[in-house]
């Protein structure tokens, strides 16, 4: 099993989500986050006063899949998050040792 955690941009979290769910994945958990790459922030004007934002809004998605459905998983969150600027996110991939289902027990896979 994988564990995906995806930063993306805010905008894009609904089409994610019809992709995603579009080729059956439907657990998902979805938190609000604030952060910066390289690109470091910008600057705005507020009240004639200039000052920088540079921990910005994110999505932070995160899904635990089977191995066999992990290369289609990226490639579908992969494409349906891109917009080809700067900022658009990143994705990690970490293994996950067991899952267990908390109401009937089930582990591995079919807790999933």
């Amino acid at each position: 099993m994988k564990k995906i955690e995806a930063i993306i941009q805010p905008f894009k979290l609904d089409e994610v989500k019809e992709a995603l769910k579009a080729i059956g994945i439907d657990g998902m958990t979805i938190s609000e986050v604030r952060g910066h790459g390289r690109q470091k922030g910008h600057k705005e004007v507020y009240r004639g006063q200039e000052y920088n934002v540079d921990l910005l809004p994110k999505v932070k998605i995160e899904l635990v899949v089977s191995s066999d459905r992990f290369d289609e998983v990226i490639k579908t969150l992969a494409a349906a998050a891109r917009t080809g600027k700067i900022g658009d996110g990143k994705i990690f991939v970490y293994e996950v040792a067991e899952a267990i289902r908390i109401r009937n027990d089930d582990r591995g896979e079919s807790a999933l």
